[in-house]
């Protein structure tokens, strides 16, 4: 094989060589994919959803509970950790594995989406990185690509996110055109940084809903021989119809044996609509936030625990979920803990939630493996159809 020509994946995108063969897909149903993705802390059976422990902790939950709703992997943001507590604290206290107790894998994010989602903070962005305010002390700090890699090396994560620039829906072409530029430059200097043991580095393309820059994004930044690959700059505010649309095409682009990243989505219409068009990870703080706002996941909608209809409803908040909360607990004594701001509601609440996108997750997989999925979707929208038409998410 000529050098830099690599293996071929789906609509002929080119594979490089010296990326770690990591991911293998074990069934696919139209674009939809089953696969196995290997870390160095265990394997990650995909597609796969990944709750948000942006501060080294799934809020108000322990990690064994989070391991037994079902989640194999979790994601924390090197953005949040670099400033409290700082890497070099967790570095010297055993990692983040350690100092979180949690055994399995960990991708963490670059922090590139919390620089730019809080412009008011950005103070300079040039060719060598970024420099903004810290949301938590105003003072100025300046993120580079061997910057952010280093921060997730001392941290010490089994799946490293690249540095890159991602812009709001609806900012001006030239504006994309140079964050596709310098995203891909940034992720140049960064494929080669110094990495933790068994680290993994994932890509990321941006280019907004522009199908050009998005492609052309795509086409450098695959070229590279990172691990995987992420769609980043997406849900940051367009419509969900751009969005899929983006999704539709965007995603055969990458190559067929890495796996794919959409970098923010968690409902369950949105969840399925991504497994769909062949994404294999995800991520959100929409389960938790929701249970935090007294709200529950469930096939019948989204039940708001606070409205007094549920004040004396004996039932669970779901009939076919085990989780912890609906095998014990009723709407009643549910609505009672929030209506009284009392912790262990929040805690219930969250639990069901995780469960509910997890277990969705899994009866996706099983129906790509049984090459049932199109089935499986139609019948799960009809059952999420209160959902739809409530939710500002599923719109």
């Amino acid at each position: 094989m000529a050098p830099g020509r690599g293996r071929r994946g789906d609509a002929g995108v080119s594979v490089p060589d010296g990326a770690r063969d990591v991911f293998r897909v074990s069934a696919t149903d139209g674009a939809a994919r089953a696969g196995v993705l290997a870390t160095a802390r265990g394997d990650v059976p995909t597609p796969a959803f990944m709750p948000v422990g942006t501060k080294a902790t799934v809020k108000t939950l322990h990690p064994d509970e989070v391991r037994a709703l079902g989640a194999s992997i979790v994601l924390a943001n090197a953005y949040h950790l670099h400033f409290r507590p700082g890497e070099h604290v967790i570095e010297e206290l055993g990692g983040l594995h350690a100092f979180s107790s949690w055994s399995g894998p960990i991708l963490t994010d670059s922090g590139g989406f919390q620089i730019f989602s809080l412009r008011d903070t950005i103070l300079a962005l040039d060719e060598d990185g970024v420099v903004f305010r810290s949301v938590y002390d105003g003072a100025a700090e300046r993120f580079t690509p061997e910057g952010a890699a280093e921060i997730q090396r001392r941290l010490g994560s089994d799946i490293a996110m690249c540095l890159d620039v991602c812009l709001p829906a609806g900012a001006p072409r030239e504006e994309l055109e140079r964050a596709v530029a310098l995203t891909t430059r940034w992720a140049r200097r960064q494929l080669d940084a110094e990495r933790a043991p068994g680290q993994l580095r994932f890509g990321i393309a941006q280019g907004g809903t522009d199908r050009e820059l998005r492609e052309r994004s795509i086409a450098e930044i695959t070229a590279l021989a990172f691990d995987g690959f992420a769609l980043g700059g997406l849900a940051v505010g367009e419509s969900r119809e751009e969005m899929l649309a983006c999704v539709e095409w965007a995603a055969p682009c990458l190559p067929a044996d890495r796996p794919r990243y959409f970098m923010g989505i968690g409902d369950p219409v949105g969840i399925l609509e991504v497994i769909e068009r062949g994404i294999d990870l995800f991520d959100c703080v929409l389960p938790t936030r929701t249970a935090r706002t007294g709200s529950a996941l469930t096939w019948a909608g989204r039940l708001n625990l606070r409205n007094a209809v549920h004040a004396r409803d004996s039932r669970p908040l779901d009939a076919s979920c085990d989780c912890p909360t609906c095998a014990r607990f009723s709407r009643a004594y549910l609505r009672h803990l929030v209506a009284q701001d009392e912790i262990l509601g929040l805690r219930l609440l969250s639990l069901h939630n995780l469960r509910f996108v997890l277990d969705l997750t899994a009866r996706a997989r099983a129906a790509i493996e049984q090459r049932t999925f199109a089935a499986f979707k139609r019948d799960a929208l009809a059952r999420l159809a209160d959902a739809r038409k409530e939710e500002p998410w599923a719109s």
